[in-house]
């Protein structure tokens, strides 16, 4: 089972890796600047490997390898909103004061209270846990044999 952990987060922070940067820049494309997309890009990377590596080990806990696809997804899905509410929670007032300053609409609302931005934080970490939590359940997934 020790060795269904490793592989598990391996291959999580791979896909979280690459599911983060993907939604980090699509994310730091609302700034309009090619720095906001490869800075977002560069976040997503770091915080979607993470994110991939803890969910892949998290569903090998709570699926196994009779769990699948399901229970990898929804675990995936809780575990990625509460590792980004606490992301959120403790992003640097310096962070969100520089998006306020490029005066674009939608990131005014968005980033206009440490609530927006955390809850920003949260979906985004919520969509890359469930994309990955899904593909570590139905890879560790075991084929039985019914007689």
């Amino acid at each position: 089972m020790n060795e269904l952990y490793t592989k598990s987060g391996i291959f999580g922070a791979v896909l979280g890796a690459l599911f983060g940067v993907i939604l980090g820049a699509a994310s730091g494309a609302m700034s309009g600047l090619w720095s906001g997309v490869q800075f977002t890009a560069f976040l997503g990377l770091i915080f979607g490997a993470l994110t991939g590596a803890l969910t892949g080990m998290l569903v090998v806990r709570t699926a196994g390898t009779s769990g699948g696809v399901s229970i990898g997804a929804y675990s995936g899905m809780a575990f990625g909103a509460l590792l980004g509410i606490i992301v959120g929670i403790f992003m640097p007032e310096s962070f969100r004061l520089k998006v306020l300053e490029l005066d674009v609409l939608i990131l005014n609302v968005i980033f206009s209270g440490r609530f927006e931005a955390a809850v920003l934080v949260s979906f985004l970490l919520s969509i890359l846990g469930t994309a990955a939590g899904a593909w570590v359940g139905g890879r560790n997934l075991k084929p039985r044999e019914i007689k």
